[in-house]
């Protein structure tokens, strides 16, 4: 029985995100084909996560012991660690990811639990997980010109490189937007390719 972890970080509800009415989908057809796997939904926003405070920084560089894996900072670290694959979905904002995703990472960035420190520099601790990125953009990202603007899903592959996981696969709503656009089809087609992309994640 594989651990997956459904990380959720937009400030609207299902109804109303059209991020999580994709992710949602890809998590039912993830169910079907993987109907033994124990998945933890992790909503940032219900989670109340707040930016870490100079007290909660010493705690993340502080020697790491049974005990600390109680303290309500380090738990999500720990937990991401345990996790074997990783659903992250969230809108692109303002050309990057919710301020709520990034205080999350700095949560789970962890020296002795996701990544170490060695003679050679930092090195991940998280080798042979694999994670998918699902995300909804209100202009057309994912190509010329406007690709070289996008900040989201370009940081959260290089931190999850970072930790060591290189299995990183984007599902991507473009142009929803743009005036002019059949929004209700590209949402569509983009649930259809997310559908099929969960039966072998």
């Amino acid at each position: 029985m594989g651990k997956v972890l459904y990380i959720k970080a937009n400030a609207k509800p299902e109804g109303l995100s059209r991020t999580f009415k994709i992710s949602d989908k890809f998590i039912e057809a993830y169910k079907q084909s993987h109907p033994n796997d124990e998945i933890t939904t992790l909503d940032l926003y219900k989670e109340n996560i707040k930016f870490l405070t100079e007290s909660d920084i010493n705690i993340v560089f502080g020697p790491k012991t049974e005990e600390s894996r109680k303290h309500p900072v380090l738990k999500y670290a720990y937990q991401f660690a345990e996790t074997d694959k990783y659903i992250i979905a969230e809108p692109l904002w303002n050309l990057s990811i919710p301020a709520i995703l990034k205080a999350y990472i700095d949560y789970i960035t962890v020296t002795g639990i996701t990544f170490k420190y060695t003679e050679k520099g930092a090195v991940g601790l998280l080798h042979g997980k694999k994670a998918v990125n699902i995300v909804a953009r209100g202009g057309d990202y994912s190509s010329e010109p406007f690709n070289m603007y996008e900040m989201g899903d370009r940081y959260l592959r290089t931190i999850f490189g970072f930790f060591g996981i290189t299995d990183f696969t984007t599902i991507s709503a473009e142009a929803l937007d743009i005036v002019g656009q059949d929004v209700e089809a590209i949402v569509g087609n983009t649930i259809a390719k997310a559908q099929e992309l969960a039966k072998g994640f």
